[in-house]
């Protein structure tokens, strides 16, 4: 597995619950993280999927991510 981390524009813990619900369906919870404390609102993810995956799912939920690294 490897460690992605996105850029995001979630602001709330709303937010992070509705990436959640998409996120969940493809990598387990334990697997995926938002730090809100952070300027970019960092979502770290653990997973063999493609970043445009993680990108897809972020954006099916309604909000925006964009790879860092």
């Amino acid at each position: 597995m490897k460690t992605l981390r996105f850029k995001t524009n979630a602001k709330c813990g709303g937010c992070v619950n509705k990436i959640g619900s998409e996120l969940s369906r493809k990598v387990l919870p334990k697997d995926w993280s938002i730090d809100l404390n952070s300027p970019d609102r960092v979502l770290t993810v653990q997973t063999d999927l493609p970043a445009e995956t993680i990108v897809s799912l972020v954006n099916t939920a309604g909000f925006k991510a964009e790879p860092l690294d």
